[in-house]
């Protein structure tokens, strides 16, 4: 009986360093496939990068493909986190919820999703851990922005007219990937927040 209860304790300590290790690992992921590519990327170098062994990775992550998609995912939620947080005190200027918005596709996160959709055309293991990632992903921002912009969608083409300011995020994150594309972005956010303020009123 000793030893059953001596467990727990030391199961405890485990756990975190297990939670811990992976948390580098999807971290490390998004990082690598960013900088290198999905034929950059290995487990073996992101393992090197996370700090542990390509058994640990491995033991977390079976396949290459769970490994980058959690990746892409993990940070994702955290990103959508985020942005719930920065506007927790109650309505924002639509200036403000847009260009939050548009930064969520113009850094480290998109690179990495963008390499991942790439990779996904031509690889066939890839292709359905991308699909249902980014239809969580696509489902999960768009309820984001809709609450941020107190918006109304039982209006006929709000809806639209919402998914219209992230597909314009979207694109905008494409442009930014060959070069720093901060000055038009700024006045596309201005110009986007003026005809929300159009469409969905005050």
């Amino acid at each position: 009986m000793g030893t059953v209860t001596g467990a727990g304790p030391a199961a405890g300590p485990k756990q975190a360093r297990s939670r811990v290790t992976r948390r580098h690992l999807l971290e490390a992921a998004v990082s690598c496939l960013a900088e290198h590519g999905w034929a950059g990327s290995t487990v073996a170098v992101v393992a090197e990068r996370a700090g542990v062994s390509r058994g640990a990775a491995q033991h977390h992550f079976p396949t290459r493909e769970k490994l980058f998609t959690a990746a892409v995912e993990h940070v994702a939620e955290e990103r959508s986190t985020a942005l719930r947080e920065l506007f927790h005190a109650g309505p924002a200027p639509r200036t403000a919820v847009v260009e939050a918005l548009v930064d969520l596709y113009t850094g480290t996160l998109f690179r990495a999703a963008l390499q991942l959709w790439v990779a996904a055309s031509n690889e066939e293991q890839l292709r359905p851990h991308v699909s249902g990632l980014e239809a969580r992903v696509g489902r999960e921002t768009h309820r984001i922005a809709v609450e941020l912009l107190g918006a109304d969608e039982s209006v006929p083409g709000v809806r639209e007219t919402v998914q219209g300011l992230l597909d314009m995020a979207r694109g905008l994150g494409l442009a930014n990937v060959l070069s720093d594309d901060t000055a038009r972005r700024a006045r596309v956010v201005t110009q986007w927040a003026a005809i929300l303020d159009a469409a969905l009123g005050p």
